[in-house]
């Protein structure tokens, strides 16, 4: 899993070079057939080492080097959802932890279909519920979506964002916070979205999800 390691430690000094990142915050796991590679607790993304990563079994035993993040179960439910996931990128983000204060959009999506890019990377964000970091009942209910998606917005925290690899989960990380950023910005301004039709053409063509509100 060398190359791996070395493909995550790019990918999250990428995350914390466009300051998304904050501090220690965030954490990014990638997966190469029944393990996973994931950051260590209380780490900098800035400054990883890919000789000392986190590695875990999908059912979350701890098989190898430092403690994992506190925040592996949520990794390990979007890679349980969907077998193309392998990676998945959580981060503290300011705008999209600004709109995860807020209420969601939709049953389905915290944030409306703005752009195109938003839904041909990201597609449609659930809101969940607050949990405290780390909370095992919280990846739980990620898990049990009865609806397909490729990201999330934990309330009062920020995103966590899942991909077919580790460049995909890092660029819709990065359009997630630029989506939250426009959402923010426009705030009760009267604004066009795109269409159910025009998203879900959108989602279809990309190989991500846009279903009608509830």
């Amino acid at each position: 899993m060398t190359a791996l390691a070395h493909e995550l430690v790019g990918a999250a000094a990428h995350l914390a070079a466009l300051g998304l990142s904050p501090g220690s915050s965030g954490n990014v796991s990638a997966r190469e057939g029944d393990r996973v590679l994931i950051t260590p607790t209380g780490t900098d993304l800035a400054a990883l080492d890919p000789r000392n990563l986190s590695v875990l079994g999908l059912d979350g035993t701890h098989l190898d080097g430092p403690a994992p993040s506190k925040e592996y179960p949520l990794h390990l439910a979007f890679y349980r959802r969907e077998r193309a996931t392998r990676a998945v990128v959580h981060l503290h983000s300011r705008h999209a932890a600004a709109a995860s204060c807020h209420a969601p959009w939709s049953e389905r999506s915290a944030l409306p279909p703005l752009t195109p890019y938003f839904v041909m990377r990201v597609g449609q964000i659930p809101l969940l519920p607050y949990a405290p970091p780390g909370d095992p009942a919280q990846a739980a209910e990620l898990e049990r979506l009865g609806f397909p998606c490729r990201a999330a917005l934990l309330q009062n925290h920020g995103p966590v964002v899942a991909g077919t690899s580790l460049r995909a989960a890092t660029e819709a990380a990065v359009e997630v916070e630029e989506a939250s950023a426009l959402h923010l910005l426009l705030g009760d301004r009267p604004v066009r979205h795109l269409t159910t039709a025009e998203a879900t053409a959108l989602a279809t063509k990309y190989g991500t999800y846009w279903e009608p509100a509830h």
